[in-house]
């Protein structure tokens, strides 16, 4: 069986001239910026001018560009290699939400590909409305479009995924090994945020993350560890989820800890990590008195990450058309936009 796989990514702009088209791609998605059609796409031109020259500076200091499609390609390739160690016929395909390449030019190179089965793959641990859910809109819109028939699985999500999790925590365990002699430290588990009304609507995003962040500490074994859950890459005047990432910064610098932080929803280095995590909130560290500071990296390609998502994979070829990283749905029910059921998420 010829088997196309679909990884979805957010994408980020491949030079500083395509800056400002990537953040109006972004924010005219309707799941980032729900408003209808007539205010949200001037809004979003708006945004856009207004931000590209903040964003332009913040990818100058990575190259001009995000590493994100590198990065994605690398997994993906290992995840060819991990599906034919399982003698398993598989092509994977990227396509990125917000910057090339777009969901449109996968779906017709899938088609041309003609798979007897395609799965979708979010490279979003944790499911949101705001990325998971848009992502397969679009998906399902572009594959329309070219008219592709062949049927398909999908993933719906993956928090505590044994792979996921135990490349995590080797992650941190190697970090941590660069601790200083005498300095207390504080884990910090970050992940990005999101505005509280996106989940006042019942997405589940945040349930997912603090079940992560649950399983590694779980995982880790550490007695006394000093931990908390943190949300980054806050924008906009609207309240978010937290605690923030820079207030528990600010706070491990006032106990006089160490910190080691992690990210914990990004399997993929880009500006956020690379930026408003090594040099961002690396100084305002410093400018609070943090006495040393640690970056856990990204999980990547670690072997025991690749090897969780192609388990699914293979579930997917044992009858599964939704895949959790549990027995079905995972999520409470009054989470509302869990995106097992739905069609389109």
């Amino acid at each position: 069986m010829k088997l196309a796989i679909v990884l979805f990514n957010l994408g980020g702009p491949d030079a500083p001239e395509a800056v400002e088209p990537f953040l109006q791609n972004l924010f005219s998605d309707p799941a980032v910026l729900p408003l209808p059609d007539l205010a949200r796409k001037p809004l979003a031109r708006w945004i856009a001018k207004r931000r590209a020259p903040i964003a332009r500076e913040i990818y100058r200091k990575i190259g001009g560009r995000s590493p994100i499609l590198e990065e994605t390609q690398a997994q993906a390739a290992a995840l060819e290699s991990a599906l034919a160690d399982r003698r398993v016929e598989a092509k994977v395909f990227i396509a990125m939400r917000a910057w090339k390449p777009f969901a449109a030019e996968t779906a017709a190179a899938v088609l041309a590909w003609r798979p007897h089965r395609t799965v979708l793959l979010p490279l979003y641990p944790q499911f949101s409305t705001t990325t998971t859910a848009s992502s397969l809109r679009d998906w399902n819109a572009a594959a329309r479009q070219v008219g592709m028939t062949a049927p398909h699985s999908r993933i719906c999500c993956y928090p505590w995924l044994d792979g996921f999790i135990a490349a995590e925590v080797a992650l941190i365990r190697q970090t941590l090994a660069s601790r200083k002699p005498g300095v207390d430290y504080r884990l910090l588990l970050s992940a990005h945020g999101l505005p509280k009304r996106t989940i006042s609507k019942g997405d589940p995003y945040q349930w997912q993350v603090e079940k992560t962040a649950q399983a590694i500490v779980d995982k880790l074994g550490m007695e006394r560890l000093d931990w908390q859950l943190c949300y980054q890459s806050r924008v906009g005047p609207l309240a978010w989820i937290g605690p923030a990432t820079d207030a528990e910064i600010r706070r491990a610098g006032a106990d006089g800890k160490g910190i080691v932080i992690a990210p914990i929803a990004f399997v993929s280095e880009h500006s956020e990590t690379l930026v408003e995590l090594d040099i961002e909130y690396a100084h305002l560290a410093q400018e609070c008195g943090v006495p040393h500071y640690l970056r856990v990296p990204t999980v990547g390609t670690q072997s025991a990450f690749i090897d969780g998502l192609a388990r699914m994979v293979v579930r997917t070829l044992e009858g599964e058309s939704v895949i959790s990283c549990g027995h079905g749905r995972i999520c409470p029910g009054q989470l509302r936009a869990c995106g097992f059921e739905s069609a389109d998420g």
